[in-house]
């Protein structure tokens, strides 16, 4: 294996093993799935946004909550803000920094949630959108990444990852998101999980 490839394992394995830590210490991946559970279980919805692999991620995450992750079970009410359509007129009328805020004035409400998800926590539209759920009595999580940026004192809860570059960030999160669905689904249909 040549060095590079070895570092950057090492790297991915070291951050892993950070998030472990961090749930032992302070069991943030735990109090983000019972308030999303919490979320739904009372009939709010989760909306999620990102930019980028971000993006990606937010669409992921939203789609193994409403779709199917490991068993079937009811949908959960979850949506990922990411309409090529929404976003090029909202972008087009009010500029980029407005997609995702006004994304969440059409659809967020009292009692819902939004997950952000970045990785470096100051992008103009993230801190908007978190900033537009906040006036709508809705619940932030942040999933960020180097110092959780501006966006980070916007969060009710947070995972801020501590690493450097997107790619890095973006895998924890990626770990991170599947942590969440499981810690969601153990709460909302423990028949699934009998150990």
């Amino acid at each position: 294996m040549t060095n590079w490839i070895e570092q950057a394992l090492m790297d991915a394995a070291s951050l892993i093993e950070w998030l472990r830590g961090q749930e032992q210490a302070d069991g943030v991946l735990t109090m983000i799935s019972r308030r999303i559970a919490d979320t739904l279980s009372s009939g709010g919805r989760v909306l999620t946004c990102g930019n980028g692999g971000s993006m990606c991620d937010a669409m992921h995450f939203a789609e193994e909550l409403s779709g199917r992750y490991r068993k079937d079970r009811a949908a959960f009410a979850a949506l990922a803000m990411s309409d090529p359509a929404h976003m090029s007129c909202v972008a087009n009328d009010f500029g980029f920094e407005r997609v995702f805020a006004r994304g969440v004035e059409a659809w967020g409400k009292p009692g819902d949630l939004l997950v952000v998800f970045s990785t470096s926590g100051s992008s103009p539209n993230i801190v908007a959108a978190a900033r537009s759920a906040r006036e709508r009595q809705m619940t932030v999580v942040g999933l960020l990444g180097r110092d959780g940026g501006e966006v980070r004192a916007l969060c009710d809860l947070s995972l801020v990852v501590p690493a450097q570059t997107s790619d890095r960030i973006q895998e924890v999160h990626e770990k991170a998101l599947h942590l969440l669905i499981e810690g969601v689904e153990r709460i909302l249909v423990p028949d699934h999980y009998h150990e």
